[in-house]
């Protein structure tokens, strides 16, 4: 590797467009991996973190979660078989992200690409591909079981995926998917709001808000489950020792300060092999656009009104 500055996009306050500038590369911890981009990942996590700034970054700070591209630099304790490995990975809230030219991530934490994915595709995977997978590894299997999918974004249109091979009847709730979508997808009944939604179901995987999973609780068996993946609910809809309803949250990004080593074996192993299954056509996932690095601000803009997956190219 020669290069030694990489093209960056800064933030500096909250609700104001970043800003494109080089920084030095960073010197590397001896179990970190310093990756060239090739391609980053939008996601509505990192718009609505630049608008609010709940973590509140300071000024200088490069978001940007998912990325992919090719292992340039190695710890000293990495081993240099990692060097030139194509890679996807989800980053940290917290760390410099993947709107760079380059981003550094610990080696435990990267996806090795498989055969024929571009990284583009890769790219626009991490967070929803390992977000569908925690929310169904919440639900454990029942043969003959039904579960109800509600907001059908990027995530949950590979959860539903995820569902139906994992042996249940997938119904969904949804005022925006078509029925064509909803036929291709496999999906058995589409509701249009909770009101239709009938009583029987075994679980629920809500993308929408604790609200509107708490409103669909009325709608499970006894001994039933639900899962939030936006939020998350805070108090039983039901009272103790009626039908013992399992609570479920789910929270990708929480496993960068909880996640122990086993947790991240896990993790990517199980990424690894969903990503092969993308690669070899098993999983659909939802095509994206592309936007030249430049066009950071307006890939954001793109992602946050069109609810469109969307990337950004590579830095040149």
């Amino acid at each position: 590797m020669t290069e030694k500055v990489s093209r960056v996009w800064q933030f500096h306050q909250a609700d104001s467009p970043l800003t494109l500038t080089v920084r030095d590369l960073p010197d590397l911890c001896e179990d970190e991996l310093l990756i060239e981009n090739y391609a980053s990942g939008i996601n509505p996590v990192d718009w609505k973190f630049i608008e609010s700034n709940p973590l509140n970054w300071p000024a200088g700070h490069t978001p940007g979660v998912d990325g992919a591209g090719e292992v340039v630099a190695c710890g000293s304790k990495v081993p240099s078989r990692w060097l030139g490995q194509k890679v996807a990975y989800h980053g940290s809230l917290q760390a410099q992200g993947s709107f760079a030219g380059h981003t550094v991530v610990k080696a435990n934490r990267v996806m090795r690409l498989p055969a024929g994915m571009s990284f583009e595709q890769a790219a626009a995977l991490p967070c929803p591909l390992l977000t569908a997978w925690q929310a169904v590894s919440k639900i454990p299997y029942a043969a003959d079981q039904k579960v109800v999918v509600a907001g059908l974004g990027a995530v949950n249109k590979l959860t539903v995926q995820l569902l139906q091979q994992a042996g249940f009847e997938v119904d969904a709730v949804s005022a925006s998917l078509s029925k064509q979508e909803a036929m291709e997808l496999g999906i058995d009944n589409l509701w249009r709001g909770i009101p239709e939604v009938p009583q029987g179901y075994y679980a629920i995987v809500d993308a929408v808000n604790a609200e509107h999973a708490a409103n669909l609780v009325p709608k499970l068996t006894a001994n039933g489950h639900v899962v939030c993946i936006q939020g998350r609910i805070e108090q039983p809809v039901d009272a103790a020792f009626t039908r013992t309803i399992s609570y479920h949250e789910v929270a990708l990004g929480a496993l960068h300060r909880y996640g122990d080593q086993q947790a991240w074996t896990m993790l990517m192993r199980e990424g690894e092999a969903l990503l092969a299954q993308v690669a070899g056509g098993q999983l659909q996932a939802e095509p994206a656009k592309v936007f030249q690095f430049e066009k950071l601000n307006d890939a954001l803009t793109h992602s946050r009104q069109i609810h469109h997956k969307t990337l950004l190219g590579k830095a040149c």
